[in-house]
């Protein structure tokens, strides 16, 4: 992890933007390109920009309730023209893990119906049987019930590796935030006095080995631009890419002031990280 001394806020609020382009971009999606169903200010001039230089780009999220495509598509219909392959979330990850780790095996996922959906398309079984699973998967569940909790208490008892997509505490969304993926790992830790094996979300190893594989760059040619500092921005420093903080998000410039995560540069809004 980089720590960096502690900056005030009247610092902050001048911090110097890049002098350069980079060859490679990493942007997170809620809180930093959109927020809900819109467009955050500079954010399609910036990508527009981007790519008639050149640059590579990828989208990435935590949030598992969208596959790849489906993020694609509510960016191209956003005003930013994007491939699939372009955005990297915490299930694709996911997905990616468990081939290499454990293919065709039996899981049990706690999660919206788009990250079963991937599992079952890449050759997963679903199990409620707790005797059959061989990994628990707690992600975020607007239907998150206790017979799914009693379920993943048995599995777990019974030797089940237990797993997670992300470890958010929150969900930004417009007016404020609802409760993510933390809460599940937490009723299922407090339950079976086990803690989650592997988060692949952001701000792990996992998720930043695909994105540099997606890249296929050095990270000292990326920039990372995110709106947390305890998953983007922190993912950054420890993938080894320069890093941006944008105020459209989670984050205050009181809570930074405060933070030992400190980024390279902080911005108001996308489109002034143009040198």
């Amino acid at each position: 992890m980089q720590v960096k001394p502690r900056i005030e806020v009247c610092d902050m609020m001048v911090s110097a933007t890049p002098d350069r382009l980079f060859r490679g971009y990493v942007f997170d999606l809620d809180g930093t390109v959109y927020l809900g169903n819109e467009l955050l200010p500079g954010a399609g001039p910036l990508v527009e920009t981007l790519r008639s230089a050149g640059c590579r780009l990828v989208f990435v999220s935590n949030n598992p309730t969208y596959t790849r495509q489906q993020i694609a598509e509510k960016l191209t219909r956003l005003g930013v023209p994007t491939l699939s392959q372009e955005v990297v979330n915490s299930s694709y990850v996911l997905v990616r893990y468990l081939r290499k780790r454990a293919p065709g095996c039996t899981v049990f996922p706690i999660g919206e119906e788009p990250l079963c959906d991937e599992l079952i398309t890449a050759g997963f079984t679903i199990s409620e049987d707790p005797a059959a699973i061989d990994y628990v998967i707690a992600s975020f569940d607007g239907s998150f019930e206790y017979r799914k909790l009693q379920v993943a208490f048995d599995a777990i008892r019974a030797g089940a590796h237990f797993i997670a997509t992300n470890a958010d505490r929150y969900c930004p969304v417009i007016g404020g935030g609802e409760p993510d993926a933390a809460a599940i790992i937490a009723a299922i830790e407090a339950c079976t006095n086990t803690l989650v094996e592997e988060v692949v979300g952001k701000p792990s190893i996992i998720m930043i080995r695909t994105v540099l594989d997606v890249l296929a760059l050095e990270p000292s040619h990326c920039l990372l631009t995110g709106d947390r500092l305890e998953m983007d921005i922190l993912m950054g420093q420890r993938a080894g890419m320069t890093t941006a903080l944008v105020l459209t998000g989670g984050t205050t410039l009181t809570q930074l002031a405060k933070s030992e995560v400190v980024p390279d540069f902080v911005i108001e809004r996308l489109d002034q990280l143009l040198p």
